[in-house]
């Protein structure tokens, strides 16, 4: 959008706020205080955070927009049920100014509420958005995550506004952690989350990995991938798609040759996949469940032509039987079993509020020998949008029960800085399998 973007602040700052607190807003009349003061400081411009990579439509009215747009923020915003959130974190306690930045319809007005660690306010918009002397001006006690939500009260035209983000200023907006790289599809990625990993120390010739894992009750967002078995040509794991639920596994191509099915499950689907990297996909849809433990053994070999062998096992608790998935064959590639890893991560970006947690029970290698070796030894790391501030809200290491774990999503406040190494306590216990009887 070419023209320059006005701000959009209370017109009518304390009488509108008294009215609105009274009113349908609130859900009982409440003292309201005389808006503070700007306290922004003449050496800090206010902070613009773009809600194409901050903000979510947390709750979604009938004619809700589908989603907000990387390149021009929220549009279609017509519905009062709908409730746009923007997350930010802030780095010490102080106070933020608020105020919206878009525009309104040529001959519209509109008023919306502003809320955020509970207080309400009601910023009255038209499109001249002239500057008033008071703003939504919100106290933050502490350190942390802090939610901002917007919802369209009235309106005259045929949308409330065209949001593009919110501004904020204060001594709260000094050293605020968001998401400002929009380069190179940097929104997306900060919209989808932290991905975080868990990598196994493993001996030499691994022929199978043994893992199990849980997924806590409530965990279970839709756009969640719980990968359990990863490898270095591939991976295996659980994931939540809209309308069902898969166990999936994956080998992608080498630099030369294509992988391909050499035979496969019942009820497994496969195909060739896309994207990041190419090769070739199997999955099987079964619904499993939150709360409940699911082992899954996979096994890499070379095949004595030049290439080599992978294949993949589900432990179907609630069928008391190992299903198995498929056999895929990789071409020019001679490999055992390397670089056993778990991850977590949110694949559908407008699901990146959602919070998300995997743990991971025992692990186990048998090399080619057929020996048996507990794996205790993890590290944790972050991807890039961790790595790079744009998101806070990740964790890994070791829960109470001495099982690792990761976390993501939600903008939780409990960070837990990556690249670093855990050891989890020794079952000894060796699970209950026999690899030569394995469908």
């Amino acid at each position: 959008m070419s023209q320059q973007l006005p701000v959009l602040r209370a017109l009518a700052p304390l009488a509108a706020l008294l009215a609105v607190c009274g009113g349908s807003v609130a859900a009982a009349p409440q003292p309201v205080a005389a808006p503070a003061a700007v306290v922004a400081s003449p050496k800090q411009q206010p902070a613009r955070v773009d809600l194409a990579g901050n903000a979510f439509i947390t709750q979604a009215g009938p004619d809700a927009p589908e989603w907000i747009s990387y390149n021009e923020g929220l549009k279609d915003w017509s519905d009062p049920a709908t409730v746009i959130s923007t997350y930010v974190r802030v780095a010490q306690p102080g106070r933020f100014n608020i105020a919206l930045k878009g525009v309104v319809p040529p001959g519209g007005i509109s008023t919306v509420k502003v809320s955020a660690l509970g207080r309400s306010f009601t910023l009255r918009l038209t499109p001249t958005a002239s500057v008033a002397s008071g703003l939504a001006v919100i106290d933050v006690p502490a350190a942390g995550y802090v939610k901002i939500d917007v919802q369209g009260l009235t309106r005259s035209g045929p949308e409330f506004a065209q949001l593009q983000a919110i501004e904020l200023s204060g001594t709260a907006a000094s050293g605020l952690q968001y998401a400002n790289q929009a380069a190179d599809s940097g929104y997306y990625w900060s919209r989808r989350g932290p991905s975080v990993h868990m990598s196994y120390t493993a001996p030499a010739d691994v022929e199978y990995f043994y893992n199990e894992l849980t997924i806590p009750a409530g965990e279970d967002k839709v756009g969640s991938f719980f990968m359990a078995n990863g490898f270095g040509e591939g991976y295996m794991g659980i994931q939540v798609k809209e309308r069902e639920r898969w166990v999936l596994f994956s080998v992608w191509d080498p630099s030369v040759g294509k992988t391909t099915l050499v035979r496969k499950g019942p009820e497994v689907v496969t195909n060739e996949f896309g994207g990041e990297g190419t090769g070739g996909q199997s999955r099987l849809t079964y619904a499993w469940r939150a709360g409940t433990t699911y082992p899954f053994i996979t096994r890499v070999r070379p095949d004595g032509q030049g290439g080599s062998l992978y294949s993949a096992w589900f432990y179907a608790v609630e069928e008391q039987r190992w299903r198995f998935i498929a056999t895929w064959l990789r071409p020019n590639t001679q490999t055992w079993l390397v670089r056993p890893h778990s991850f977590l991560e949110n694949f559908i970006d407008t699901e990146g509020h959602q919070g998300r947690k995997l743990l991971m029970g025992r692990q186990w290698a048998v090399d080619k020998q057929g020996v048996w070796t507990e794996l205790n030894r993890g590290r944790f790391t972050v991807d890039a949008t961790g790595a790079a501030r744009q998101r806070l809200d990740f964790a890994g290491g070791l829960d109470a029960s001495g099982r690792f774990y990761l976390r993501n999503g939600g903008f939780f406040n409990e960070t837990v800085p990556a690249n670093q190494n855990f050891t989890r306590p020794l079952t000894g216990q060796q699970p209950a399998v026999d690899l030569s009887t394995l469908p």
